[in-house]
């Protein structure tokens, strides 16, 4: 930094040389007021801290790491970019790797950031295990986006899966439905045998019988709603309804459905979850169950944020998601 800089930020703000320091370096001890005193007169004189600097005083890099499962599909872009402008409007980098889609992978990626010196860790993992999680809460603050684990709630930030698919089973029986099948994702993903969960719940709740031919287990994607039907008609069943355990696998349901002549939702009703972008762009537009998840990634962020910058206490948080009715359900 130049100090001379920092004399004239802290005789404008009123305040010491160190007292602007501690406010460059994101420290918890200055009050409110001053900090937005300080803020006001680096604007106006245009003071912009030297970055390695800062990281040698404060033994900090400003930058906080993120490990997601994979970068490919709708799902992860609304994560990451939630992550990524609320660190952004706190001054903060964000630094991305990619699992890959493997224990190894998650585990080589989170090493990799570690060896960057981040200040902290977010994960949208998939294989990471309470164990290795448990060891990396010794090294690093870190929080995890909808991976659930016993002990470690207070690093979660998650959504209610069980409730939500159990809603959107549940929106289908009361439009009249009750042979409806299930296409959810592989049986590794906490959230697809949560979802599966939900949708028992309310097949039970109603006294319909629950058949393990009407519930079949692919992938959360376009080609597994496409495999889902297949292997439901394989199997023999007759149904009127599907909830799929997301978007992209009810967009698979709707492909089936247009190239085999059966009509959506005059012949098949069919409801989604995530409500990505694209759910409201295809035919019919898909009702779905929204899911929070810019403003789960953000919240993660957020928190994060406090707990490394500021030493708040770490705190998981629970979000639920709404039904968006379009055009892909109708009654019977």
């Amino acid at each position: 930094m130049n100090k001379s800089s920092i004399l004239e930020v802290a005789k404008l703000a009123g305040v010491s040389p160190s007292t602007v320091s501690r406010v460059t370096n994101n420290r918890s001890i200055v009050k409110e007021a001053t900090r937005i005193k300080v803020e006001e007169a680096m604007q106006k004189l245009g003071y912009t801290p030297n970055s390695a600097a800062q990281s040698l005083s404060s033994k900090r890099t400003n930058t906080i790491g993120m490990v997601v499962a994979m970068l490919d599909g709708p799902f992860y872009g609304p994560m990451i970019s939630g992550v990524e402008s609320t660190l952004r409007k706190q001054g903060k980098h964000l630094l991305i790797a990619s699992g890959s889609g493997s224990a190894e992978g998650e585990e080589e990626a989170v090493e990799f950031l570690l060896n960057r010196q981040v200040d902290g860790l977010i994960l949208l993992t998939e294989w990471l295990d309470r164990r290795y999680l448990k060891e990396l809460e010794k090294r690093v603050p870190f929080y995890m986006i909808n991976q659930h684990h016993d002990s470690l709630d207070h690093r979660v930030m998650w959504l209610d899966d069980v409730e939500g698919a159990y809603n959107a089973t549940k929106y289908l029986i009361n439009k009249g439905h009750t042979k409806i099948a299930c296409i959810s994702g592989q049986e590794f993903k906490t959230d697809a045998n949560d979802r599966v969960l939900g949708y028992k719940k309310a097949l039970k709740e109603a006294n319909i019988p629950v058949l393990d031919d009407m519930i079949v287990r692919t992938s959360f994607e376009v080609s597994g709603g496409l495999q889902g039907m297949e292997q439901l008609k394989a199997n023999g069943v007759e149904f009127t309804a599907v909830f799929a355990g997301n978007d992209e696998s009810a967009i698979g349901v709707l492909t089936w459905a247009n190239q085999h002549n059966v009509s959506v939702p005059a012949q098949l009703s069919v409801i989604g979850y995530d409500d990505i972008l694209l759910s409201q762009h295809v035919t019919p537009p898909l009702t779905t169950m929204h899911a929070p998840n810019f403003e789960m990634a953000k919240s993660c962020a957020e928190k994060a944020f406090n707990e490394i910058y500021h030493k708040a206490d770490p705190s998981g948080a629970k979000f639920v998601t709404t039904l968006i009715e379009r055009s892909s359900v109708k009654a019977i």
